[in-house]
């Protein structure tokens, strides 16, 4: 049995191309629903009639543990009777979930490489779209979030886009639309050849391809939907995930806690920062431990070393990045993560970004041909070890410390400025994304601010040494 991952990241991006178990789109902002109970009366709308008709697909009981309700994050699942921890709570068969291998084999052959198993199940969405109520998945299909629904960055408006500026999301949204079109100009030539979905447009295949992305777990077809299970929310505590079981040939998940008859239930899409809930699912969580701040650092070009150091970060396989005319930049890039307390080791600030400020700090050939030495005579990798000198390893964290405290100021200037922002009042979708927006801006900037506070540390502990 292995841990099933929902998929993400399959395009070009700084982040893993997968992440373990992940999910939806049409939830609102959940507060904390890790530390509170979220019932359903017998008054609200269930769809009573999804579950037998994916039993009887299948052939088999899929759960008498959940049933479907709609909450205040959209359809969900809840307990329909006790749950113990430990409890097996659905089984879905391999034979109900869509997978690329439900595409057409005479589709399937007009696509090229560059058509990803995402893709593949995107096409697989909008044929049965287009078959209506005469699609073998009506019943699924049409539960799945409208494009109204949706909040992920790729169907932000450029307005709305501008409230995450700041961060890394920003770009990585751009990056995403641009690789999504040219998916789409990639099969919609195939498509040609099926007058049934001739009328296909970006805009359709968007929705189809996040539906997609938001909703489907890996799998050994390489990503597949699983209906039903899909309807779980997220808990970024649970410990409940979705698991394939290849010799039974079905998906599963197991409860990580008691559940009350009508608790909804949860499980965790994986250990997801705002960032990536955001970009992938559309929502956010208002404090997120698992959040993280994309940071760059350039090499000044008027550093009169600047040719001898990218020499060097080149040789010792340190990536140098080239822009889009094919020219060397010196620009790098770095994930931190929230510092938890001060005082410590400082995990959370990657060893390699500590070691690029030592390469930066040095201002003679001697002391970085002293770190090319150093670097030979232990394990290879270039200024992992602190200088020496405790002057020379205060001067490298100071600078950046000073890179942060930059980052710091720009964001309180961001998340102030948005404070500014008006949401139209019949807007309600506007106001909901500037929500996301500050749960973005406000997570990032506590990893920032955790980073300042063990950096400045760091060189006062450093300092009080080197004085005496």
């Amino acid at each position: 049995m292995v841990l099933s991952v929902r998929i993400t990241k399959l395009w070009c991006s700084q982040r893993s191309l997968f992440a373990t178990s992940h999910r939806l789109c049409v939830k609102l902002p959940f507060s904390s629903l890790s530390k509170s109970k979220v019932l359903y009366s017998v008054n609200e709308e269930c769809d009573d009639d999804f579950l037998p008709w994916l039993e009887r697909k299948a052939g088999v009981e899929i759960s008498s543990a959940l049933s479907i309700a709609k909450s205040a994050y959209g359809r969900s699942l809840f307990a329909s009777k006790k749950i113990r921890t430990g409890d097996c709570i659905l089984r879905v068969p391999y034979n109900v979930q869509i997978a690329p291998d439900n595409l057409l084999p005479k589709i399937r052959s007009l696509l090229g490489d560059e058509v990803g198993n995402v893709a593949k199940v995107a096409i697989v969405i909008l044929f049965e779209q287009k078959l209506n109520q005469d699609s073998e998945w009506a019943p699924y299909i049409g539960r799945l979030p409208q494009l109204g629904e949706m909040h992920n960055t790729i169907f932000w408006s450029e307005d709305e886009l501008d409230m995450v500026r700041q961060s890394s999301l920003y770009q990585e949204t751009v990056n995403k639309n641009i690789q999504i079109e040219k998916v789409f100009l990639a099969i919609k030539q195939a498509l040609e050849h099926f007058p049934e979905v001739d009328h296909i447009t970006l805009k359709d295949f968007m929705h189809a391809y996040a539906l997609v992305e938001s909703r489907a777990w890996g799998s050994t077809k390489g990503v597949s939907l699983i209906p039903f299970a899909d309807f779980f929310n997220h808990d970024g505590l649970s410990k409940a995930v979705v698991l394939n079981d290849d010799d039974k040939q079905l998906s599963e998940a197991f409860a990580d806690r008691d559940y009350a008859p009508s608790e909804e239930v949860l499980i965790r899409y994986g250990k997801f920062p705002n960032a990536t809930l955001l970009l992938d699912f559309g929502f956010t969580l208002p404090y997120n431990r698992h959040d993280e701040v994309q940071i760059h650092i350039n090499i000044p070009d008027h550093d009169p070393l600047r040719e001898m150091k990218l020499e060097l970060l080149q040789r010792h396989r340190l990536p140098c990045i080239k822009d889009v005319n094919g020219f060397n930049s010196s620009r790098d890039s770095f994930t931190i993560k929230e510092i938890k307390y001060a005082g410590g080791k400082g995990k959370g600030i990657p060893q390699s970004l500590r070691a690029f400020a030592r390469i930066l700090s040095c201002s003679t050939p001697q002391e970085l041909c002293g770190l090319v030495t150093e670097a030979e005579k232990n394990d290879g990798r270039l200024a992992r070890h602190p200088f020496r000198n405790s002057g020379q390893e205060i001067l490298a964290h100071k600078i950046l410390l000073s890179e942060i405290t930059r980052l710091i100021e720009e964001y309180n200037a961001s998340i102030e400025s948005l404070e500014h922002v008006l949401s139209p009042p019949t807007c309600k979708r506007f106001a909901l994304r500037k929500k996301m927006a500050q749960d973005l801006l406000v997570g990032e900037l506590r990893v920032l601010e955790s980073a300042s506070a063990w950096l400045k540390n760091y060189c006062a502990t450093l300092t009080s040494t080197f004085n005496l």
